[in-house]
């Protein structure tokens, strides 16, 4: 506060008591323009009471300090070296208190001051004898808290003048906001120029502002709060509520901004200020109503508009400091006499007389004209504060607040530009993304087909599992595939539900739903599928020897391959969940604003089903199934040229491999890609179980039933099972295996028979060249005479002719298949023991 400097003098002349008052009538703040006139109107009325100090008349005397330090400490100067000496000090504003209060103790003298609102003077050590009928400006920040909490208000910010008394008193608001758990987000301040820190408030995204400054610099700040546009239904600004009413209509050169730029920034701020004016019709100590006062200040003023007039609102602090001193000089008078005192015997030495006044004003209670007055343990008055509104270019009183019983007495009638009180700052709505109901229904309906297809197909092949044909393509892989694939489709329904459908609490249970039944279904599908190509490609891709040893594979070992492809699954998704569960985890993404003029914006949220390390996990399943899908491929392509009636059915196998593989190994990436957009994630994910579900039962299932009711195999087969049983089918694949061992043994006696015969041509070649060179030397020995026979160690083989031709051969080696041309009409009992013989011979 700007205020002066006043003095009560301990002369008497003829009884006399006078009072000097120095009140600033020009300078920052020129409250002694309406605070002068209520002094004079208080001494007036005092020194026509008898019963206010009888033996003494007060009068005053008035300087202009300018509410400057500078010259205050000259005048302060004069007042202590001049006659007479003065017995109170009665500073203004709180720039020149602080100077004379901490002064005034070397000189054993009260400082009472009408006009200080400075926090720092709150303080007994520093300033041992200051009183004032101005409370703290501290006495606003309990308001100000009340009312923040009434808003719902957790954020703020602040602008203040560089000057002691708003920097101790922001000092106090910081500490009360953060014991109510109010942040101060923005603390701006500037000296004589606002425009940087009110360009801060706004990059800052300041919305509910506190200001802590003077009038002048508050047409400043508002100016620039103007340009910047730092008004409206989205921001509050709570200032001093002691500024003139009209103060953003008074021209000043030093902006700008004209007076409906003003009226339009200003519009909707609240102040809080000190009851200064008591709102009750009460006759206080003065005998005067807060009406009757008003009216007869406005009578000294002659006419002035009071809006225009400094020191107007403070004129009852004024008024009541006067009579406070008054009451107080009066109580000290009967303690004084009975020590053989008087109040003209004060001088700056003399400590007993100034501790009865200080006694006399620290027990003071009296209704003045600003309320009761009464003052603490650091001489600052205690009062209610005054809540106000600008609304529509006037103030408007819209509480009351008592900071010693914290109970706010609201009016109700706030007024606010928008809708209601503005947030504290720009309200973020979380909404969370959910997956599209149409799509979810749509691709749920092809799933429930699917099912019900698997289910049809699985039906099939069991009621059909006697058939020949059937039996032929492995029904009991074919099922589990068809169990495989009820299952992945199963998941479609898990993949889809998210926290519209279900309770956060809940889902992760859905998470544990779409691995295992993702998990298992591909583990039954396609495990049954990798197991026949598997099977296919062993025997039939390698050596006779070891494909022999192989043909006769049992199904439990085409069951037991299923099994473990299976139990590696099943044992890594229960690692996983053991070892590092899946929880909810929720990703945020950019902020954006609604398309409707709201002062909120819109923080988008997306629940995933994750764990701590979900990128490890996937990577070890996907790299497991990705080399199980490419080896199943390579099988497929292998094995494409490869025709057996054991799996009649292997190359349908291959193209649905093909197929799943394929679509998995699309599907998996671009679903890891797109996992932001639940929507389109769950269209890719979803969409290839289908299709992949969709072709594997097609392919597998649909040629068998086409077959069996176009051909009608299934009626005969089944005939025949009824007559001869089931055995019969195991008998004629006993038979077609001893028959298929029966032509081996007979190719490796075809083969050792025609190893024996070349043996035999050969020695057959050397006999008839020996023979053929012994014939002619008998012949030239003795051509009439026949040979002697030959000896018998080189008899003729069997079966040979001397008539015949030299170089034939025996009838029964020209050809030595001949010997097994009726191989085929020989029983397999008379080709064991009649010609097997025979052809060992």
């Amino acid at each position: 506060r700007l205020a002066g400097v006043a003095l009560v003098s301990s002369s008497v002349l003829n009884k006399k008591l006078y009072i000097g008052a120095l009140f600033p009538m020009s300078g920052g703040w020129p409250g002694g323009q309406a605070c002068l006139p209520a002094a004079q109107m208080a001494l007036d009325l005092v020194n026509n009471r008898s019963d206010i100090l009888p033996d003494y008349e007060l009068e005053l005397i008035y300087y202009d300090s300018m509410c400057d330090p500078g010259e205050a400490t000259k005048l302060l100067y004069d007042l202590l070296y001049t006659e007479p000496i003065k017995i109170v000090l009665m500073p203004g504003c709180s720039s020149v208190s602080t100077l004379v209060a901490e002064a005034a103790r070397m000189w054993n003298l009260i400082v009472f001051s009408y006009g200080s609102s400075s926090p720092a003077l709150s303080n007994r050590q520093r300033f041992p004898t200051f009183f004032r009928t101005h409370p703290s400006a501290t006495l606003h920040n309990p308001t100000r808290v009340r009312l923040f909490q009434k808003w719902k208000w957790t954020k703020i910010a602040t602008i203040q003048q560089t000057t002691e008394v708003f920097t101790s008193t922001l000092d106090d608001l910081e500490q009360r906001v953060k014991e109510a758990g109010i942040e101060i987000s923005v603390r701006q301040s500037f000296l004589t120029d606002p425009a940087v820190a009110v360009k801060n408030l706004k990059r800052q995204d300041a919305r509910i502002i506190v200001g802590l400054f003077y009038e002048t610099e508050a047409r400043k700040v508002f100016c620039e709060v103007y340009k910047e546009k730092l008004f409206g239904k989205k921001y509050v600004w709570f200032l001093i509520g002691w500024y003139a009413d009209n103060w953003f209509k008074i021209k000043d050169p030093a902006i700008n901004c004209t007076v409906e730029q003003m009226t339009e920034a200003v519009e909707g701020h609240v102040t809080t200020e000190i009851v200064m004016l008591n709102p009750e019709t009460v006759r206080g100590a003065s005998n005067l109503t807060s009406q009757e006062f008003l009216a007869q200040l406005m009578s000294r003023l002659g006419g002035k508009n009071p809006e225009e007039t400094g020191g107007f609102q403070e004129a009852p602090l004024a008024y009541d400091a006067v009579w406070a001193l008054a009451l107080a000089l009066n109580k000290t008078v009967a303690p004084l006499r009975g020590k053989g005192r008087r109040l003209e015997d004060f001088n700056y030495n003399n400590k007993d007389i100034t501790s009865e006044i200080y006694r006399a004003l620290n027990t003071s209670s009296f209704e003045g004209v600003s309320g009761h007055v009464v003052f603490d343990a650091q001489g600052s008055r205690m009062a209610w504060t005054l809540i106000e509104q600008l609304q529509g270019g006037s103030y408007k009183k819209i509480g009351y607040y008592d900071s010693t019983k914290g109970n706010l007495s609201w009016y109700g009638n706030d007024k606010w530009i928008g809708a209601g009180p503005p947030a504290d700052q720009t309200v973020v709505i979380e909404e969370f993304r959910f997956l599209s109901q149409k799509l979810f229904v749509s691709v749920s309906v092809f799933a429930g087909m699917g099912i019900l297809l698997g289910i049809v197909c699985l039906t099939f092949n069991i009621y059909n599992s006697n058939v020949r044909y059937i039996q032929n393509s492995q029904p009991y892989l074919n099922n589990i595939t068809a169990v495989g694939c009820v299952l992945a489709l199963a998941a479609v329904f898990p993949l889809g539900i998210d926290g519209h459908h279900v309770h956060r609490s809940q889902f992760p249970v859905v998470c544990q739903f779409r691995l295992w039944l993702l998990g298992l279904g591909f583990s039954l599908a396609y495990g049954s599928m990798f197991t026949k190509i598997w099977w296919v490609h062993t025997v039939y891709t390698k050596k006779d020897e070891k494909k022999e040893k192989r043909k006769h594979l049992e199904p439990w070992k085409l069951y037991a391959t299923v099994g473990v492809l299976l139990a590696i699954d099943v044992l890594s998704l229960m690692i996983w969940q053991i070892v590092d569960p899946l929880h909810i985890t929720v990703e945020k993404f950019t902020k954006e604003a609604p398309k409707a003029d709201l002062d909120v914006l819109i923080q988008p949220l997306l629940e995933h089903c994750s764990s701590e390390k979900m990128n490890t996990w996937l990577g070890v399943v996907y790299g497991y199934k990705g080399l199980l899908l490419l080896l199943g491929i390579f099988l497929a392509y292998e094995t494409k040229s490869i025709s057996t009636e054991k799996i009649n059915d292997h190359r349908a196998v291959g193209m649905a491999i093909y197929n799943v593989a394929v679509l998995c190994m699309i599907t998996a990436p671009v679903t890891m890609i797109l996992s932001s957009q639940q929507d389109a994630s769950f269209a890719f994910a979803s969409l290839a179980i289908v299709f992949s579900v969709y072709i594997t039962l097609v392919v597998l299932f649909v040629p068998k039933m086409r077959r069996l009711i176009t051909r009608g195999e299934w009626q005969s087969e089944q005939q025949d099972t009824l007559k001869t049983g089931s055995s019969t089918n195991n008998n004629d694949e006993e038979k077609s295996r001893q028959l298929e061992r029966e032509n081996r043994e007979l190719q490796k006696i075809i083969q050792e028979k025609e190893e024996r015969v070349t043996e035999l041509r050969n020695q057959l070649a050397e006999r008839q060249a020996l023979r053929s060179r012994r014939h002619t030397s008998s012949q030239n020995q003795n051509q009439n005479h026949s040979a002697p026979p030959p000896p018998s160690s080189q008899a003729e083989p069997p079966g040979y002719s001397p008539g015949t031709e030299q170089h034939s051969l025996p009838p029964s080696f020209s050809n030595s298949s001949n010997l097994y041309q009726g191989e085929g009409k020989l029983s397999r009992n008379h080709c064991h023991n009649s010609r097997l013989p025979l052809l060992y011979k």
